[in-house]
């Protein structure tokens, strides 16, 4: 069976384009959503992904309408690949049901771990360079997306403490936490000397 996910950031914007692509290539059910590609948790995208039978295969009208990062992206589509269900994105041309396709994914992951590996070596090498200058910290000051993402990739390892990442950002504890929540992405565990951080910040 042919299942189609469709997306829209505002209600501004129409699904009809979408939709009427999906229905085009095959889809027997469109499942929709209007949301930012950034959230977390769509509705639409996961009835769709409920609906989802092995030998089923689903299609996007583009890439961007199912993943909010490359990551994101290759994660779901090999957790489809598990379930023995396909994937097509209709733009792009690309069916993983074909050599070429799968090709093209393995690709992507790898340039997505490639990516990952350069930010983990460049943030040590910050660390470290801090650590040799004896870097404490500074006048808070605000991140920009990069140094979130790298940040809560750091924290998701658990192989670097929120003191360490805070010294090599100039920032305080307060401010990191502050800014991982605005960006829904706030650690699920902490290091030992956070509730003294916390308390010291008056928060």
């Amino acid at each position: 069976m042919l299942v189609g996910y469709a997306r829209i950031s505002t209600l501004e914007q129409n699904l009809d384009l979408q939709r009427d692509a999906l229905l085009s290539a095959g889809c027997e059910k469109v499942f929709t959503d209007i949301a930012s590609g950034i959230q977390d948790n769509r509705e639409g995208l996961k009835e769709t992904l409920n609906y989802l039978r092995s030998g089923d295969t689903l299609i996007v009208w583009k890439l961007d309408r199912l993943g909010r990062t490359l990551k994101h992206l290759i994660e779901t589509v090999n957790t489809l690949a598990t379930k023995s269900i396909s994937f097509c994105s209709l733009q792009e041309n690309l069916d993983t049901t074909t050599s070429s396709g799968k090709l093209i994914f393995h690709l992507f992951g790898a340039l997505a771990e490639f990516e990952r590996e350069l930010i983990r070596e460049r943030t040590r090498a910050g660390l470290k360079a801090a650590r040799t200058r004896g870097h404490k910290g500074g006048r808070p000051r605000k991140l920009n997306i990069a140094q979130i993402k790298m940040a809560k990739l750091l924290i998701s390892e658990g192989s670097t403490s929120i003191t360490e990442i805070c010294q090599t950002l100039g920032i305080s504890r307060s401010t990191l936490y502050r800014r991982l929540k605005h960006n829904h992405c706030l650690p699920h565990h902490t290091d030992s000397t956070e509730t003294e951080a916390k308390n010291s910040d008056g928060t």
